[in-house]
């Protein structure tokens, strides 16, 4: 019995990986035209949140949603674990997101993140700083956005310090609600990506795992009057409730 378990456990993590992203190609070319047409009538944002949501559920994401976010102009503020992170996001609340510029730079992914209103950030331009909150306000205003303010992915251990720049599109912003979003995943440790880790080796790691990647969506209430004075009032307030929801430290003082 022990003799075949190993060898069948290998089999399990060549060939999982490649039958989910089969699967994905699947979803894919059965959702482009639908899309596209779509598009073209001034209706692009209806699919890509449906994709995304079955992304995640094809690498074997399950989620669990707690709460709900507020209704009207959102920006959203969540500690950041994984990539999927934002599969599961987009497809339980409909919500755009603030990229690394970067990314914008890869055909494929660019593409596919561009379809769902992504704002790319090049976050090394810190004399840019006022031209991307004022995209970001911009973008508050057509849908509601999220943003990581680790700026990275963390280990799942603690909370990384969060950086308050790009808050300042919620500053003296009318009608704005500003909510903090605890990503909950079961098995945090094991499924953060992080900088010890190629991306690509933690995306055929995640498509090899067996088991279920639970992950609990906490929708915190949204910040008050007080913790909406400025921008590094609401990260220090929005970073507290969520180590505070995940049971997390933070690792550094905010800068």
């Amino acid at each position: 019995m022990i003799a075949h378990t190993a060898p069948r456990s290998a089999d399990a993590a060549r060939w999982l990986p490649v039958l989910r992203v089969a699967a994905i190609f699947v979803l894919f070319t059965a959702i482009i035209v639908p899309h596209l047409l779509l598009s073209l009538v001034g209706f692009r944002r209806v699919i890509p949140p449906h994709f995304l949501g079955g992304v995640g559920w094809l690498t074997g994401l399950r989620v669990t949603v707690v709460g709900g976010p507020a209704r009207g102009q959102l920006l959203l503020i969540a500690n950041h674990t994984s990539w999927l992170d934002i599969l599961a996001l987009g497809g339980a609340c409909r919500a755009a997101f603030v990229a690394k510029g970067t990314l914008a730079n890869n055909r494929l992914l660019g593409w596919l993140c561009a379809q769902n209103d992504t704002l790319f950030i090049a976050r090394e331009r810190r004399g840019a700083v006022g031209q991307q909150v004022g995209q970001l306000r911009a973008a508050l205003a057509r849908r509601r956005m999220c943003v990581f303010p680790e700026g990275t992915t963390g280990d799942g251990t603690s909370l990384l310090p969060f950086k308050s720049a790009l808050l300042s599109a919620a500053e003296g912003a009318t009608g704005v609600t500003v909510q903090p979003v605890a990503f909950d995943y079961q098995d945090a440790s094991d499924i953060a990506w992080t900088d010890a880790e190629p991306g690509a080796d933690n995306i055929r790691r995640l498509l090899a795992r067996r088991e279920p990647i639970r992950l609990i969506i906490r929708f915190l209430p949204p910040l008050d009057t007080a913790a909406l004075a400025s921008r590094k009032t609401m990260a220090e307030a929005a970073q507290t409730r969520i180590a505070a929801a995940l049971a997390l430290p933070i690792r550094a003082p905010i800068p």
